[in-house]
């Protein structure tokens, strides 16, 4: 199969050269000039057989939106589209229509498995049409991990990216409950090596996973993370599952609760318990931290009390 591929970064670089090692012909843009094959968009469109297959692995947003606006100007009916990114479902059914105008088909491809991938393969999880998703099917055997699993077409245009989103999710709520078990792990002093019990966990339990096998090699290589700020962002896939848990009228405490403790780690101090100790300090006279020390709030005149 000789297929386009826009965007040429780490996963882009990386599915690149998986394909190429199954045999598959690619022909990479990105705008940087490092790696690619040709030096236009409208190079990789005359460089592709009919129909043209071009997956896109570029930024979530105006380069996604971009990058698709300019390829359907450049592709002809019967050519199909594939939003390998991470775009929120919602934008991939503008896309499809967009598109559809023109008569090219358009596919959403949610892709796991990052700088890993190379070796191991992409979880892939597909929307669209089922003759658009056939026509790149030689493409997505390539990617796939080996073996039954790691492939799905899961519904029409928006389905993969929304199955990717969900899984993005679940995967903020899992590095949550592995993070805040370390932690208790660490407070105490009943477990006396706690990167070696992590490690036992990783065969026979119930919780055993590659997000504690990756977890066991950090600590492998900086026991207590010392190294590592406690500081960390969201791509964006966590915000907008609870969005649409919450339109949709689902619960999802583990996994809202998992993006919240994301947001209190960028705060070196929290308006919102400085308020509660103030409050706390107003309403019973309890101590505050005042610059590191301990000392009464001169306006609270109310016997201590609980709080």
């Amino acid at each position: 199969m000789h297929l386009g591929l826009v965007g040429l970064g780490k996963m882009g670089g990386s599915m690149r050269e998986r394909l190429r090692r199954a045999g598959h012909t690619v022909t990479g843009y990105a705008t940087s000039p490092k790696g690619r094959d040709v030096e236009s968009l409208e190079e990789l469109v005359a460089a592709l057989p009919t129909p043209r297959v071009v997956w896109v692995m570029v930024p979530v947003g105006d380069a996604t939106r971009e990058t698709v606006e300019a390829l359907g100007d450049l592709l002809d009916e019967g050519d199909v589209v594939v939003d390998g990114g991470n775009s929120r479902w919602t934008d991939d059914q503008e896309h499809a229509r967009l598109l559809g105008e023109s008569g090219i088909g358009f596919v959403d491809c949610g892709v796991s498995g990052g700088v890993w991938g190379l070796d191991n393969g992409y979880a892939l999880m597909c929307g669209g049409e089922a003759q658009h998703v056939e026509l790149l099917q030689e493409a997505l055997d390539a990617l796939k991990p080996d073996g039954e699993f790691g492939f799905v077409h899961a519904g029409p245009v928006g389905a993969g990216h929304f199955a990717k989103m969900v899984h993005n999710g679940i995967e903020y709520a899992v590095m949550q409950a592995y993070a805040e078990g370390y932690e208790l792990l660490r407070a105490t002093e009943v477990v006396e090596d706690v990167t070696e019990t992590m490690r036992s966990w990783r065969e026979g339990t119930v919780i055993r996973s590659w997000l504690l096998d990756l977890l066991v090699a950090a600590l492998d290589e900086d026991e207590g993370l010392s190294q590592v700020a406690g500081y960390a962002e969201d791509s964006g896939e966590g915000r907008w599952t609870v969005e649409a848990a919450i339109d949709n009228a689902v619960p999802l405490p583990a996994i809202t609760s998992a993006l919240y403790a994301r947001f209190s780690s960028r705060q070196d101090e929290s308006p919102a318990m400085k308020a509660v100790a103030a409050m706390r300090s107003q309403f019973g006279g309890h101590a505050v931290r005042a610059g590191g020390g301990e000392q009464q709030t001169p306006g609270a005149d109310v016997a201590d009390r609980a709080g």
